[in-house]
């Protein structure tokens, strides 16, 4: 790497340190999102962010600990979209759809994380086990599943008994699966399930599935 973009990592650090540590978390979401783990480079990271090497060091220590905490940004970003969503103010069956809306929109225009997931999963989940923000922070959508479930059965849209935990990981088992194997499975099947109106009907699918599920 030339000298010319580590002094300017340099002096941007200096001015705004925040916002530098802000690029190398985006240049190494980027990164392993493509590569993985162990195919991300800390030379490609910096190039990425227009930082020098040394810096990504100096905020990070390490490239697991960039990778951790690159996963922990993720993790936040979802977090404070999902406390966006207002579930509560709508009917119950209409929040389960925008909760399905949510996940399906959110892993088709990050499918960065997708990658990354699967990737830490491959790792046996040790960076995230050793995550005192991923431990701490419990999803708020567990909450307001749990509230629109209650809401339902109170109504008689929903049936009773319907655990919130196991619910979520239904509706994420749904959405990840087909973003994280959907060209596999085009190849196999021979049809092109990227394709917007695949996703479309592929949404209706397993919104319509879901309330059938949850039907008394």
């Amino acid at each position: 790497m030339d000298a010319r973009p580590a002094g300017k990592g340099g002096a941007q650090a200096k001015r705004n340190p925040e916002a530098t540590r802000a690029l190398i978390l985006a240049a190494a979401r980027a990164e392993f999102g493509e590569k993985g783990l162990d195919g991300g480079r800390v030379d490609r990271i910096a190039q990425r962010a227009g930082a020098n090497k040394q810096l990504v060091y100096y905020y990070f220590g390490s490239k697991d600990e960039l990778y951790k905490a690159a996963l922990e940004a993720t993790y936040a970003e979802i977090r404070a979209l999902e406390r966006e969503l207002d579930l509560t103010a709508l009917p119950p069956r209409e929040a389960m759809t925008r909760l399905i809306d949510f996940s399906l929109d959110y892993l088709d225009e990050h499918r960065d994380f997708i990658r990354m997931l699967a990737d830490e999963n491959a790792h046996g989940a040790r960076h995230v086990r050793g995550s005192e923000m991923a431990l701490r922070t419990n999803s708020p959508l567990l909450e307001l599943i749990a509230a629109t479930l209650r809401k339902g059965a109170e109504e008689g849209v929903f049936r009773a008994g319907v655990d919130p935990l196991e619910l979520y990981v239904s509706i994420a088992g749904m959405t990840f699966f087909y973003f994280a194997n959907g060209l596999t499975m085009s190849a196999i099947f021979g049809r092109d399930l990227t394709h917007p109106k695949s996703v479309h009907s592929y949404r209706k699918h397993i919104v319509d599935l879901t309330l059938a599920g949850l039907r008394p």
